[in-house]
């Protein structure tokens, strides 16, 4: 299978208008700044940002019967959290924090420096996982250089030139285990962290193994998506999807586009030949839906993209989450 392309900008005024998506848009749940993990009445050793990382923390912690935290819950943007005061104490007192990175976190950047200036040391995860440039393939399709692209399509967040979202590559959190058990076996001196590291990182690799074997059964010609926004970059490079067409981020969620802007946008879909809608699980769907309608009932497939499911959800798990994705996305496009 050729390698596929990176997403190309389908007229970004109207998608924004549209499909009232926000960036990295929420999943399930409530409130920002609700842990994802409660660390009990224990010291966590560590604290995550977001919820995937504090998914694979807390398999890499319980390894060593030792408690972990995350900032962010499962329906927070994790561009807008700004921790309490509460948290930021939280994060001083595990003394190692675990970010993103990338520019992720825009919301949480003065709460990381507090911690750093408090003695936290704070490892940032995705540029250790060999990430991709934003835009990248993109240039020849939108007739702009890769910064170019990064720069217009992710105005008003802190995103740099490399794509911050790598959880959406399994093999690269695989990765990310190792790196956190590093981490912490250098933070806390017990060299059985880094072996829990490892031994997470085998299992996550066994995800993605099995991501593989889901994802087998879409037919090649129908590899052709659209998102909501540009997340699905690492994805579709793992996994052998091509992004046809992006939601520009930062966009009005109110908005209401007339029926000749909806028209209009549907009309761009069908020429995108695109097979299906991405969206976050609970972002709400009614204006895709009225695309997907006027775009001849193309499939809308809700994913979770910004983060886990809730915590009394299979999905609160990190690998559960992406296998969940694997399925549905199969589901809808296998047949």
């Amino acid at each position: 299978m050729t390698a596929p392309r990176r997403a190309r900008t389908l007229a970004a005024p109207l998608l924004v208008l549209a499909l009232g998506l926000s960036a990295c848009g929420s999943e399930a749940g409530e409130g920002a700044g609700r842990p994802a993990a409660d660390p009990g009445e224990g010291k966590p050793v560590a604290v995550a940002t977001t919820t995937q990382l504090g998914s694979v923390l807390a398999d890499v912690t319980a390894c060593r019967d030792a408690e972990s935290g995350t900032i962010m819950g499962p329906g927070d943007d994790p561009h807008d959290v700004s921790p309490s005061s509460e948290q930021v104490a939280q994060m001083v007192r595990a003394g190692l924090v675990f970010s993103n990175g990338l520019g992720l976190e825009g919301g949480m950047g003065s709460a990381l420096e507090n911690a750093k200036r408090d003695g936290a040391d704070v490892v940032e995860v995705a540029p250790r996982l060999d990430p991709l440039p934003f835009g990248a393939g993109e240039a020849e399709h939108a007739g702009e250089s890769a910064e170019e692209h990064a720069a217009h399509a992710h105005e008003g967040h802190a995103h740099g030139s490399q794509d911050p979202h790598v959880w959406m590559d399994v093999a690269r959190m695989a990765t990310a285990a190792s790196v956190m058990g590093d981490a912490l076996a250098e933070h806390t001196g017990d060299d059985g962290y880094a072996e829990c590291g490892r031994r997470v990182q085998g299992e996550l690799e066994d995800t993605d193994r099995q991501v593989r074997e889901i994802l087998a059964a879409v037919p090649a010609e129908r590899r052709t998506l659209v998102t909501d926004h540009d997340a699905y970059g690492y994805f579709g490079a793992a996994y052998g999807f091509e992004v046809a067409g992006v939601v520009i981020p930062g966009g009005s969620t109110d908005a209401e586009p007339s029926s000749q802007e909806l028209a209009a946008l549907a009309s761009q879909v069908r020429e995108s030949g695109a097979d299906a809608i991405l969206t976050s699980v609970a972002a709400g769907t009614g204006l895709v839906d009225a695309v997907s309608r006027e775009a001849g009932d193309l499939p809308v497939v809700e994913l979770y993209e910004s983060g886990v499911g809730p915590a009394d959800s299979a999905e609160s798990d990190y690998a559960d989450a992406m296998l969940h994705n694997a399925r549905t996305l199969a589901d809808a496009l296998a047949g």
